[in-house]
C-alpha cells in the first residue's frame, strides 16, 4: 500500500484540511499520515474561532519519522497556519522527499478575491517559496493571482488564464492545476503540464451554490487519484467528478455552505471512479 503524509490543520468542525483528507485520500487506498499544522475549533469563516498553533510540533514530529526509517510515496501539503511554518515545512519535504516522490501543494490561502483572516499581505510570497519546490501545485483563481502579484478580476478571459498559469509554473513546480476557472460561459479546471507544454480544460455543470472546502475535496481526491496510477489528467476528471457529486448531494439536502460538503455520501463512488 501507498503512504503519504499530509500537512495541514485540523479544523474540528467545519469539513475542510485535514478531516477532509485523511478519509478521502485514505478512500482511495492509500495510507494517509497526517502532519498538523494547529488545531482550530472550525475554519475561519466562522467568527471567533480558537486555535492552537502547532509549529514547534512540526519538526520534532517529522524528526521521529525519520529516526524509525518511515518512507512516504508522496507528500500533501493544504492550509499553514503561519508564513514561520513555511520554512519547516520546506525542510519536512526534502526530508521524506525520494526519486519518486509526489509532492503536491495546495496553496490553501484565499478565495472570492480575499486572503484568509488568519494571514497578512505579505503571506502569498511566503506561500510562493513552497510552490516552487512542489510537483504540482493546485491553487484557485484567487490564489493564483496573489502568488503571480496580479490584481484579482473576477471576469477574464482564457489568455489571462494561461498568462497566469505560465507565470505559476516559473515558480518551480512541473504541473499546475488551477480550479474554479470561469470564462466564456465555461466552468471547471485547467491544467498544464510544463514539459509538454500542454493544457487541458475539463469542464463541467456549475450548480449554482457555494460551499466553504471544496477545495480541499478537490485536492485530496486529485492526490489520491495520483496515488493510484492514474495521469494528471484523468486525476482531474475523478477530482471534479466526485466534487461536483458532493456539491450535488449537499445541495440537495439543503446542507448549509459553511459546513462544508456532505463527502461522506459519496465516498462509496470512489472505487468505480477509478475504474473508468
Amino acid at each position: 500500500m501507498k503512504r503519504i503524509f499530509t500537512v495541514q490543520d485540523i479544523s474540528c468542525l467545519g469539513r475542510c484540511s485535514i478531516t477532509v483528507a485523511l478519509p478521502i485520500v485514505s478512500a482511495f487506498g492509500v495510507e494517509t499520515v497526517i502532519l498538523p499544522t494547529a488545531v482550530l475549533s472550525t475554519h475561519t469563516m466562522f467568527r471567533g474561532f480558537t486555535v492552537k498553533d502547532l509549529d514547534d510540533q512540526i519538526l520534532p514530529i517529522a524528526e521521529h519519522w525519520k529516526r524509525e526509517n518511515v518512507s512516504f510515496d508522496g507528500i500533501y501539503t493544504g492550509y499553514l497556519a503561519s508564513a514561520e511554518q513555511i520554512d519547516k515545512v520546506i525542510k519536512t519535504i526534502g526530508m521524506f522527499r525520494g526519486e519518486n516522490t509526489l509532492v503536491a501543494v495546495d496553496p490553501a490561502m484565499a478565495d472570492n478575491g480575499k486572503l484568509y483572516p488568519a494571514f497578512s499581505k505579505e503571506f502569498p510570497a511566503q506561500m510562493a517559496r513552497l510552490c516552487a519546490v512542489a510537483d504540482v501545485i493546485l491553487p484557485n483563481i484567487t490564489e493564483a493571482c496573489l502568488l503571480t502579484g496580479r490584481e484579482y478580476r473576477e471576469q477574464y478571459n482564457e489568455a489571462f488564464v494561461k498568462d497566469i498559469v505560465y507565470d505559476l509554473a516559473k515558480l518551480g513546480a512541473k504541473s499546475v492545476v488551477l480550479t474554479g476557472i470561469t470564462y466564456g460561459g465555461r466552468y471547471g479546471v485547467l491544467s498544464y503540464d510544463s514539459g509538454m507544454n500542454y493544457f487541458e480544460f475539463f469542464e463541467q455543470e456549475k450548480l449554482p451554490v457555494s460551499y466553504h472546502g471544496t477545495g480541499d475535496v478537490f485536492s485530496s481526491c486529485f492526490v489520491g487519484a495520483l496515488m493510484n496510477g492514474k495521469d494528471m489528467a484523468q486525476a482531474v476528471e475523478i477530482a471534479a467528478t466526485f466534487t461536483a457529486k458532493c456539491i450535488e448531494v449537499t445541495y440537495r439536502d439543503r446542507g448549509d455552505c459553511y459546513y462544508g460538503v456532505e463527502f461522506e455520501r459519496v465516498l462509496g463512488e470512489i472505487p468505480s471512479l477509478l475504474k473508468k
